[in-house]
């Protein structure tokens, strides 16, 4: 009647049995793990978040300071030439020469309303100036930068245009140069920091919408009532207008 009761189990089933629970387990731990390093990485991007609003505060300080200073010595402070750019393609292609439509290429502007952030220097001054009735360009200050990244930033991960909702995104491919989270990537585009270039290569170019209210006349510089060429800070309000 024992050897009855005793049900033999097959060896495939056992073995079935075994595999489901070496992978359960180990799914378990990878679990374990993501939920270790994630409450690591939430410790670590706080603080980083701190150390950055206090270094914008003493900057925005700074500034306020020696333009008092220099307001009391009966003079005028001048800023120091911006480092950083933000451009923005405000015609298509019609009568359009040849080299114009290859720098506009280059610089990522395939798109009207399409902006990207450049990094200031005689290489990319001259290609502006070449490509200047067909953008528009000026300093973006810390609020603009946010809310381009925040709201309008797209990641190339895998040659994809990805959605940034998640720091894992940006950890996956600027981890690598200390990138981890969204207030790293803004930090590192704002202060044009050592690793620009491959910050600014993650970031898709930003599909802006039409302008708010329109445009003046895009034929004609800014300078000149119109709306091409270099803004300077003004191009903060037509981020505004446009994100």
């Amino acid at each position: 009647m024992a050897e009855e009761a005793a049900i033999i189990v097959p060896e495939s089933t056992l073995k079935k049995r075994k595999r489901g629970e070496e992978w359960a387990a180990a799914k378990k731990q990878v679990i374990e793990e993501t939920l270790k390093k994630n409450a690591a990485n939430r410790k670590l991007i706080f603080n980083r978040a701190k150390i950055y609003a206090k270094e914008y505060q003493e900057q925005e300080k700074e500034l306020i300071r020696l333009k008092r200073e220099a307001k009391f010595k009966g003079g005028f402070y001048v800023e120091p030439e911006a480092k950083l750019l933000f451009i923005v393609r405000i015609r298509g292609i019609n009568r359009m020469h040849p080299t114009v439509r290859k720098i506009l290429q280059l610089l990522r502007l395939r798109q009207v309303f399409n902006g990207v952030f450049l990094k200031t220097n005689k290489a990319t001054l001259n290609m502006l100036h070449k490509v200047e009735p067909y953008v528009t360009y000026g300093y973006p200050n810390l609020k603009s930068v946010k809310e381009l990244i925040y709201k309008r930033g797209y990641g190339k991960v895998d040659k994809q245009r990805i959605p940034l909702t998640d720091n894992s995104i940006i950890e996956k491919v600027l981890g690598k140069y200390g990138i981890i989270c969204m207030e790293d990537l803004v930090h590192e585009i704002l202060t044009v920091g050592p690793h620009f270039k491959e910050a600014n290569n993650f970031l898709w170019p930003f599909k802006l919408k039409a302008p708010l209210g329109g445009l003046e006349k895009k034929r004609n510089h800014y300078v000149e009532g119109g709306d091409a060429g270099n803004r300077e800070v003004y191009i903060n309000e037509l981020i505004r207008r446009m994100n």
